[in-house]
């Protein structure tokens, strides 16, 4: 069972322009909903360069794919996100 000890609320989270403009026109079936899912229950967390981080996450509806999620350095604001086919676990 996951906890959610000192995560974000959902309305907290934001999503930068690049995420509006191309994540989402790139993959149109990407849901907001399911990003912050993923951030939420994540199951990796990675800093990663340029003070960003990683997270991985299953989503069911994504017949229960891993989607990695970028965020910027606040880990509320979700700049990229994809399934992830390379992740194992």
């Amino acid at each position: 069972m996951v906890t959610y000890r000192n995560l974000p609320e959902m309305s907290e989270y934001t999503f930068t322009d690049y995420f509006e403009s191309e994540v989402l026109r790139k993959r149109p079936y990407l849901k907001k909903e399911w990003c912050i899912q993923a951030c939420k229950n994540a199951f990796k967390v990675e800093e990663w360069e340029h003070n960003r981080y990683r997270f991985w996450g299953q989503v069911e509806e994504l017949d229960n794919r891993i989607l990695r999620v970028v965020t910027l350095e606040d880990k509320t604001t979700i700049h990229n996100a994809f399934p992830d086919r390379r992740f194992k676990k």
